[in-house]
């Protein structure tokens, strides 16, 4: 989402476009090559980097399958040094508006942990694709609380309604939508390989 010219960005948004740039240069990367890797144009990740615009969940979602991380991973290294109890007001959120995707960090992961878990939220309509996952062979269970979410798995469409878990590993694109007509909320846990 881009941000309007004279507001200060969101401080979410600076934090996370550091950690960008940070890890592009880590690797020796300029942003040529970073975008020939990513399938993302150069100016889209400059903005990205310097916190000119918001970036989407599935903007997120090719950078971290780039960098090898999943999006909590990717999150929790811009906000501070994990308690072992995270208070639900403390909880990072993050959101796509232009999407219509809410995400909440329920338990940050740990670099000596695999497992995750994360409360989704879609508003009736939304429609999330990804083209690949973080990272190949990720594991994934969706258990719908609220709504009803339809989650297509390679040419395979997946209603999962309310209090239904779908299990799965993800290789390759994925798509997340709320068919309505409530928006969605589910438990997104995931596991490393």
């Amino acid at each position: 989402m881009k941000q309007e010219q004279g507001l200060v960005p969101d401080p979410v948004d600076v934090r996370l476009g550091a950690r960008l740039s940070e890890l592009r240069a880590e690797h020796g990367w300029s942003l040529g090559e970073l975008a020939e890797r990513s399938g993302v144009s150069r100016s889209t990740l400059s903005r990205a980097e310097r916190a000119e615009t918001s970036p989407t969940a599935s903007l997120l979602n090719r950078l971290c399958a780039v960098y090898g991380r999943t999006m909590s991973q990717l999150l929790s290294e811009i906000e501070a040094e994990p308690a072992p109890v995270v208070r639900a007001a403390d909880q990072p959120v993050w959101q796509d508006k232009a999407s219509g995707f809410v995400r909440r960090s329920v338990s940050p992961p740990h670099a000596g942990l695999r497992g995750e878990l994360v409360e989704g939220r879609l508003t009736a309509g939304a429609d999330i694709p990804y083209d690949r996952p973080p990272v190949p062979g990720l594991e994934q269970h969706i258990w719908v609380l609220e709504g009803a979410l339809a989650v297509t798995v390679g040419d395979t469409e997946h209603l999962v309604g309310e209090g239904d878990c779908l299990r799965l590993r993800v290789w390759g694109p994925t798509r997340f939508r709320c068919p309505g007509p409530q928006d969605v909320r589910y438990v997104l846990a995931v596991v490393r390989p």
